[in-house]
């Protein structure tokens, strides 16, 4: 596996002067953000696709730090009900596709989106219970427009040769394994799993489990912890809309690899995703809030360092 780093955090600075500092700390691969939340800092989609020269200077640029593209992002909400914004979304989502095929870029990571909870509603609705029965018949009606919408887009994908990689958040239709597999079931193979364990510890979700259920259905990792804060969750729960900004009074909150959860853990959850045959990057996303990016990212580094496997399984000698 290499360790990799979602550069959304220094888009602030151009990409050689990122690059050469990733690549100072053995970051081998970069998640670039192309369009949607994530911007376009690093890889200016509009400006990149179909010119060869432009993708001829990228692939020096990544070859001088000798840094790979572990996937392009663009997190948006393609399923809005509001059809510009979906149609923005999906013309980036699609644009990625195509840029990654020209890249060389086996990976677009992305959201599923969240429609309306009916064909007249404005805004997207999370539907978290089926009780009373009206947010049944939402949610039938999301996975209607949902299974529609990603199975035209998964064919997109598979006649470029890209997948599509899903992460699994709360506030979209997909947010835990089974509505991934479901969604990967109701479409196609192409699309499978951006594995962000932060937004699974929070909901009470064992992340070994989530990946031994999921298995070959996982086609990125990202590297992000959570904390939870049980004097606070034991009053209010977990569904918390508390400001990110108010640590102190939030039931949890994104923390770097390490600090949410110990090393003995994450070694767990490399050896597990080695079990299911996954040998790609772990993508470090750094969004905590107790610690600047370069301290957050750098401690991150450290402790993947020592809990990633940097060669093949052996022979099994003993069990002859």
């Amino acid at each position: 596996m290499d360790i990799g780093v979602l550069t959304v955090p220094f888009g602030d600075e151009s990409l050689d002067d990122t690059l050469a500092y990733l690549s100072a700390l053995g970051v081998g691969t970069v998640e670039l953000g192309c369009g949607g939340f994530p911007g376009d800092d690093h890889l200016p989609r509009e400006a990149l696709l179909d010119d060869e020269d432009a993708q001829a200077e990228l692939h020096d640029t990544l070859d001088e730090y000798d840094t790979r593209v572990s996937a392009l992002a663009t997190h948006n909400n393609p399923l809005h009900p509001d059809e510009s914004r979906a149609e923005s979304a999906d013309t980036e989502l699609r644009e990625a596709v195509r840029l990654a095929d020209q890249l060389g870029v086996d990976t677009v990571t992305c959201f599923s989106g969240l429609p309306a909870g009916g064909p007249n509603d404005e805004v997207p609705n999370w539907v978290t219970a089926p009780w009373p029965g009206e947010h049944a018949d939402a949610h039938d009606y999301q996975w209607a427009v949902a299974t529609e919408y990603w199975s035209d887009l998964a064919a997109h994908a598979d006649h470029h040769g890209v997948d599509v990689a899903i992460e699994m958040h709360p506030n979209m239709l997909v947010y835990e394994p089974h509505g991934m597999q479901r969604l990967r079931d109701a479409t196609s193979e192409r699309l499978g799993a951006n594995f962000d364990p932060s937004h699974l510890y929070w909901q009470g979700i064992d992340v070994t489990e989530a990946v031994r259920f999921l298995g070959d259905a996982i086609h990125h990792v990202h590297a992000k912890d959570t904390k939870v804060y049980e004097a606070n969750s034991r009053v209010k729960g977990v569904l918390d809309t508390t400001d990110y900004r108010e640590e102190p009074e939030r039931s949890w909150l994104f923390r770097s690899v390490g600090y949410g959860h110990g090393e003995s853990h994450w070694k767990d959850l490399v050896s597990t995703l080695r079990m299911v045959g996954y040998d790609g990057a772990l993508s470090i996303e750094h969004e905590d809030s107790l610690t600047s990016s370069r301290e957050g990212l750098e401690k991150a580094v450290e402790l993947l360092d020592r809990a990633v496997f940097e060669t093949q399984p052996g022979e099994a000698y003993w069990a002859e």
